[in-house]
């Protein structure tokens, strides 16, 4: 168990110091802090933002129903930064195993003493803390603009919403290091995660247009649905299982993929 952990963690040292040293993570990472930023203005202090909403209404007498502005603005601007993780995702988990096979280390990784499931799981756990590190920022001032909310907001809905923004991120990634498994072109890798994520997400509607049990049992595959509940501040246990079920499955499809990779070289 020890060797197991110690490989876990050599590989995930060595993907998350890949990120850090790349100039490509670093301008998206630009990216997605400049975009965060304008819509964190935008949502709250825009023309037509949540506090010119209110103003209008305090001038206008309307009193009912009340607006929390605090936990609307959190739960629409979470809600905004998942949608725009749908496309920085993609690219951060396209070159996982991609950029492996195009090196030609793929093959050295298959055919190595370390497990296939702590190679994936290294890899998952790297990218996952540079994610981690891209919101790491965003809380910070979104702190600091609720810190003067009244009522103030509940930081268990706080913590919750961003614990729901990082299952998204983990199942996301998981699924697409087993599409990057697949092929060593980043750009396809990317576009195929995309594709399947953007399925995922938009899941939930299509089942409701086709009801009964079928579209009940569709609908729970859904990634905005469970999503959307965390961020609103439900502590869903349903929904926390359905994005740690994605990730296993993400996991063991790596696995599986570079077991097969194995395979073929022996």
């Amino acid at each position: 168990m020890g060797v197991i952990i110690g490989n876990v963690i050599a590989i995930y040292r060595r993907e998350l110091q890949s990120y850090f040293a790349s100039p490509f993570a670093y301008l998206i990472a630009g990216i997605f802090w400049l975009l965060g930023g304008f819509f964190f203005t935008a949502i709250l202090l825009g023309p037509d933002g949540l506090i010119a909403q209110v103003a209008v209404r305090d001038q206008l007498g309307i009193t009912q129903p009340p607006i929390d502005v605090a936990y609307q603005f959190l739960s629409i601007f979470l809600g905004v930064i998942g949608s725009l993780s749908l496309f920085v995702l993609p690219i951060l988990s396209m070159g996982l195993y991609a950029e492996e096979r195009k090196r030609g280390t793929l093959e050295l990784l298959a055919t190595s003493p370390v497990t296939n499931w702590a190679v994936a799981l290294g890899k998952l756990l790297g990218v996952v803390t540079f994610f981690i590190t891209l919101i790491l920022p965003i809380m910070v001032y979104e702190a600091i603009a609720l810190s003067a909310s009244d009522p103030p907001v509940s930081p268990t809905v706080m913590l919750l919403g961003h614990l729901g923004l990082i299952l998204l991120a983990a199942a996301i990634l998981s699924l697409g290091m087993f599409v990057s498994s697949l092929t060593d072109k980043t750009i396809l890798a990317a576009f195929l995660t995309f594709g399947l994520i953007l399925l995922l997400w938009i899941i939930d509607p299509i089942a409701q247009s086709i009801g009964g049990s079928f579209g009940d049992a569709l609908g729970h595959l859904s990634l905005l649905r469970h999503y959307t509940n965390l961020i609103q501040g439900i502590l869903d246990s349903g929904s926390i299982i359905v994005f740690v079920s994605y990730i296993v499955l993400g996991l063991f499809l790596t696995a599986q993929s570079i077991e097969a990779l194995r395979f073929q070289q022996s």
